[in-house]
């Protein structure tokens, strides 16, 4: 529901041409006259309408739709990028300016202000990416050329719908691929259902008031079952050999996971708490933790166990914990974002034209990687690693 991340691969030139190129003008204009029936219906006038899609022209969204990171990383690389020092002191810097904010919105919904922080974090890095693509634009192209249609479709009118209401600017109505938008990158139509006027202006604007995005997500989070006083979850120790029941919904209170030889990370005893179940992310060799009904809430804001994970690591991160404590299966663990800036810079030092070391492992980056790969001998994949960083630090070539 939730699409956005600083992990998202970055299409090509010839990617958009490929989609401009199929999206012949005639075609996109009998579509747009299709969604204009749809708009209409559902009350949205002409002059909107007209306002939000005149000269409209398709753009790249579609060629983001198989590229997920949520979904096509290793959870070790997407928790090391997402779940980062930076990350979780920015965090902490956040939680200072918008201290009294978040009082009133914990008191209110009942979500705790480090889980909403961590959300904040990881969707637009604190309101530092937003994403550049026009909303509109966006979904009228994936609802012409993408997969899920009707998804799109809805998606469409319900952002003609936030810009006829002016709950946001045409010129601040830009966002992801997939047309989330604002500090918590929510689609359109989720906006519209749970979004909160918490300054009192008139209007939720998501966009240009952090207090009204961090008021939104709590109440999308409390009405997707967050219930107040029990935590997302806790890392824990697996019995060596552990061949029991997993799964974050097969849900068990603390003492029977306690009879099966599970502790805390730490080695301590399970305190008595709320049902939860076993989520091992990377299987039972890797990082385990018993997760509790609050992180589905965390899932329904985006449905992948390593984003939820992500929220609730971040959270417990900016609240003073530490690092996970459980080895990630793997002997070439991922890297954090400031690594990932170093391996681009050295890139660039090498003579590869890379653009902007931001940390965000874009196409070209990933070219990069791979030419580097191959003449280093090592398995040609584009992925930015600890193995990888550590030959660039030692110049090998």
């Amino acid at each position: 529901m939730m699409v956005r991340h600083g992990l998202t691969v970055l299409a090509t030139g010839a990617m958009v041409g490929s989609v401009t190129a199929r999206a012949g003008a005639a075609e996109f204009a009998d579509c747009l006259a299709g969604l204009r029936q749809t708009a209409l219906a559902r009350g949205i006038t002409a002059e909107t309408f007209a306002a939000a899609t005149d000269a409209l022209q398709p753009n790249d969204a579609p060629t983001f739709q198989s590229n997920q990171p949520e979904f096509s990383t290793p959870p070790w690389d997407y928790m090391a990028g997402l779940v980062d020092d930076q990350r979780v002191q920015d965090g902490q810097a956040r939680a200072a300016e918008q201290d009294a904010a978040l009082k009133r919105i914990e008191a209110r919904y009942g979500v705790n202000a480090t889980i909403l922080l961590a959300v904040w974090g990881v969707e637009s890095d604190y309101g530092r990416s937003f994403g550049t693509r026009p909303v509109v634009q966006s979904l009228a192209t994936l609802a012409c050329y993408g997969r899920k249609p009707d998804f799109y479709k809805r998606e469409f009118v319900s952002a003609l719908e936030i810009l006829q209401r002016g709950d946001v600017a045409p010129d601040r109505f830009n966002g992801s691929w997939a047309g989330a938008f604002g500090h918590t990158q929510f689609m359109p139509s989720t906006f519209l259902q749970h979004g909160v006027d918490f300054e009192n202006t008139g209007h939720a604007n998501i966009v240009d008031s952090a207090p009204d995005a961090l008021a939104t997500t709590a109440a999308y989070l409390r009405a997707s079952g967050w219930q107040p006083g029990v935590p997302w979850g806790i890392e824990v120790k697996l019995p060596d050999g552990y061949k029991g029941p997993s799964g974050r919904t097969d849900r068990h209170p603390p003492a029977f996971w306690a009879a099966k030889g599970v502790t805390r990370a730490d080695g301590a005893p399970l305190k008595a708490g709320a049902p939860a179940g076993l989520l091992l992310i990377a299987g039972a060799s890797g990082p385990a933790f018993l997760v509790t009904h609050n992180f589905d809430a965390l899932y329904a804001y985006n449905a992948a166990e390593v984003y939820a994970l992500a929220i609730g690591v971040l959270s417990d991160r900016i609240a003073g914990a530490g690092p996970i404590a459980g080895a990630w299966p793997t002997d070439d663990p991922g890297l954090s974002r400031a690594e990932r800036r170093e391996v681009q810079e050295k890139l660039i030092a090498g003579g590869y034209e890379i653009g902007n070391p931001d940390g965000v492992m874009g196409t070209k980056t990933r070219q990069a990687i791979a030419d580097y790969q191959v003449k280093l001998g090592m398995p040609r994949n584009g992925r930015a690693s600890a193995k990888l960083l550590q030959a660039l630090r030692d110049g090998r070539s």
